[in-house]
């Protein structure tokens, strides 16, 4: 039962069949019968992690283990107390309302590889970094919450999934690796 820790490039889709227009999944992974636990939409870059095990899978990705996603990112606009809090307390994005989440302003990620192609930056107007943690994982969730607080997000990287992370697994966007057995073991003692 192979667990893959996966750093989803920019513009790649989570996807193994072929896309028209873009690269998918197997563009970059050739082990067989392997399967994302959980998506990131084509715009967003990091952690994905990938199991032939659908018990596996589904204990990863579905909301009701919970399993935190720490994200960062990248918003225009400069961050104050107020939004923090209304992102902190749950967001009604008017098909739902959030969970409550943990958010922090932080300073850019001096680790976080550049991304291809750039972020577009305007000169008159700041951009800040946030990190995230949800239990959610709705359609383009942090987005959505990001922009309710008009701080549209410019670059998302989910960077954790439960106690997997980028941080401890350093991996270039494209980059691929198996994941200890005991890091599994961890991941189910999450909940």
């Amino acid at each position: 039962m192979p667990l893959i820790l996966f750093n989803k490039p920019f513009q790649v889709m989570c996807q193994f069949s072929s896309h028209p227009s873009r690269e998918t999944l197997a563009d970059y992974l050739t082990i067989p019968n392997i399967y994302p636990a959980g998506r990131l939409d084509a715009d967003s870059e990091g952690l994905l992690l990938l199991t032939d095990d659908g018990k596996l899978q589904h204990h990863i990705s579905h909301p009701a283990f919970k399993q935190p996603k720490t994200y960062l990112a990248q918003v225009e606009g400069s961050v104050d107390q107020k939004m923090l809090t209304l992102l902190r307390s749950g967001i009604d994005l008017g098909d739902f309302v959030t969970q409550p989440c943990e958010v922090r302003q932080i300073a850019a990620p001096d680790w976080l590889w550049p991304r291809v192609p750039a972020i577009r930056e305007r000169l008159d107007i700041p951009t800040s970094w946030l990190a995230l943690t949800i239990t959610e994982g709705k359609n383009r969730q942090v987005r959505r919450m990001t922009a309710a607080v008009n701080l549209p997000t410019l670059r998302l990287v989910r960077i954790a999934i439960g106690k997997i992370s980028l941080e401890s697994h350093p991996l270039w966007p494209g980059e691929f690796t198996e994941i200890d057995p005991s890091e599994l073991t961890r991941l189910k003692a999450n909940n």
